[in-house]
C-alpha cells in the first residue's frame, strides 16, 4: 500500500515536471517540433499575401471603367486632350495609366496610339496577377512540412518508447507523439486549404479586372482612332 502511494506520488511529480517543461516557446518546440514553427511562418506569409493582394485589387482597380470611357470620349470629341490627360492623372490607378498612355500619343498617329496602349496593358496585367499563383507553391510547401512534422513526431515518439519502462509514462509519451503528429498535419492542411480558397477568390477577381482592362483598352483605341477620324 505504501509502495503504491509512493509510485503515485512519483508519477504525479513526473507529470508536473513535464507540464512545467511545456511552458513557453521551448516547451512548444519540444511538443510540436520545428516543422510546426516553419508552417507558422508560412501561415503568416500566406495571410499577409492574401490580405495585401485583396487590398490592392479592391483599391487600385475601383475605377468605374464605363464612366471613365464616357468622360474621356466626351473630352476627346471636344478636342480637350489635355483635360482628358489630367483626368487620368487624378489617381494612381493602373487603368488610368493605360488611358493616359494612349492620350499622350494622340497627335502621333493611329499606330503610335495602338502601340502605346498595348504596351501599357502588357505592363499592367502582371500587376493584377502578381503573387497570386505563388499561393499554390505555398500550399504544397505547407503540406509537405506538415507531413514531415508528422513523420518526425512519430519517429521521435516510438524511438523514445523503447527506453521507458513505466506504463503510465509510455502512454503519456505515445499520446504526446500522436498529438504532435496530428497538430502538424492539421496545420499543414489548414494552410493548404487557406491557400486554395484565397487563390480561387483572388483569381476570379483578377480575371474580371483583366477582362475589364482589355475591354476598356479596346474601347479607348476606337475612341482615339476611329472616333477622332470621324
Amino acid at each position: 500500500m505504501q509502495s503504491a502511494l509512493v509510485q503515485m506520488l512519483l508519477m504525479a511529480q513526473q507529470n508536473a515536471e513535464h507540464q512545467q517543461e511545456a511552458v513557453g516557446l521551448a516547451g512548444l518546440y519540444e511538443k510540436l517540433g520545428w516543422p510546426f514553427f516553419v508552417n507558422i511562418f508560412i501561415a503568416i506569409v500566406v495571410l499577409a499575401t492574401i490580405a495585401e493582394r485583396t487590398y490592392y485589387l479592391l483599391t487600385k482597380f475601383r475605377v468605374d471603367s464605363k464612366e471613365l470611357i464616357v468622360q474621356v470620349s466626351k473630352l476627346v470629341q471636344s478636342g480637350n486632350i489635355d483635360r482628358a490627360i489630367k483626368l487620368c492623372e487624378a489617381a494612381e490607378a493602373p487603368i488610368l495609366s493605360v488611358f493616359k498612355a494612349g492620350l499622350v500619343q494622340v497627335n502621333r498617329g493611329e499606330d503610335a496610339v495602338v502601340a502605346a496602349i498595348d504596351e501599357k496593358v502588357d505592363e499592367v496585367i502582371p500587376l493584377v496577377e502578381k503573387r497570386v499563383s505563388e499561393l499554390f507553391i505555398l500550399a504544397n510547401i505547407a503540406t509537405l512540412f506538415g507531413l514531415l512534422g508528422t513523420i518526425l513526431g512519430l519517429i521521435h515518439t516510438f524511438g523514445a518508447l523503447g527506453s521507458v519502462s513505466d506504463p503510465g509514462r509510455r502512454q503519456q509519451m505515445l499520446s504526446q507523439g500522436i498529438s504532435e503528429a496530428m497538430n502538424n498535419t492539421a496545420l499543414g492542411l489548414g494552410i493548404a486549404v487557406t491557400c486554395f480558397v484565397g487563390y480561387l477568390l483572388l483569381n476570379l477577381k483578377s480575371k474580371h479586372i483583366k477582362e475589364d482592362i482589355r475591354l476598356s483598352a479596346m474601347k479607348l483605341t476606337n475612341v482615339l482612332t476611329l472616333g477622332r477620324q470621324s
